[in-house]
């Protein structure tokens, strides 16, 4: 008995890669062979009995070179919104990686969440409901973590923070805050960050190392 010609899945899979350039969050964009965008989020249809993440991680890498430092799915879109691979349903996955670490292939470029070129209307709402995750989930994850070196000084992570909320932070209270949660652990490093003293390096905490979880509250200070 012949088998039976694997068939594609009636959906794609799409990967929204973040990272921090700067003082700007950019997304990895492919340039697309649509005659209505130029470019387009890394994405595929997967064959027939491969899974959602599977599907992904090959996206992933074949955009990034290898996987980021946090993946997960963010949702399915559809709403009868155009997309690229002309599909009714596309589920997107959320990657985050530090710049200092990210070798995109060829075709790709980072480009600024804030104004990004013309995407695809359900490719646009991926994107959206990216950035929504990334705040939604950034007292509860190690987030801003992923987006940074294995070691980092304090004030580069306050200003990764900054970041992410787009709101300024009170220091002495972005400190406290990170002692009551037990998230870092100094190292024997330091750097020197200008005039001054150097500054203390600090890696996230390894969770077997650390307290009961709590939430992370800061205060603001508004500009």
């Amino acid at each position: 008995m012949r088998e039976r010609p694997s068939k594609p899945a009636p959906y794609t899979v799409d990967a929204v890669l973040v990272t921090a350039m700067g003082s700007e969050l950019a997304i990895l964009l492919a340039r697309s062979s649509s005659d209505r965008e130029r470019w387009s989020l890394p994405w595929r249809i997967p064959q027939s009995g491969e899974t959602l993440d599977t599907a992904a991680t090959t996206t992933i890498k074949d955009a990034l070179g290898d996987l980021p430092a946090w993946v997960e799915q963010i949702g399915a879109f559809g709403d009868g919104k155009r997309h690229p691979g002309e599909t009714e349903l596309s589920v997107a996955y959320l990657g985050l990686t530090p710049h200092e670490t990210a070798s995109p292939g060829p075709g790709h470029t980072w480009f600024p969440v804030a104004n990004p070129p013309p995407l695809a209307p359900r490719q646009r709402a991926m994107v959206d409901g990216a950035t929504k995750a990334l705040q939604s989930g950034l007292d509860q994850a190690p987030i801003a973590f992923k987006l940074l070196p294995a070691t980092f000084t304090l004030s580069e992570l306050q200003q990764m923070y900054e970041l992410l909320m787009g709101k300024r932070l009170h220091k002495a209270s972005f400190r406290r805050a990170l002692q009551a949660a037990w998230l870092v652990e100094p190292m024997d490093e330091w750097r020197s960050e200008g005039r001054g003293r150097p500054a203390q390096l600090f890696r996230y905490l390894p969770k077997k190392k650390r307290r009961p979880h709590r939430g992370v509250r800061f205060d603001f200070l508004y500009p």
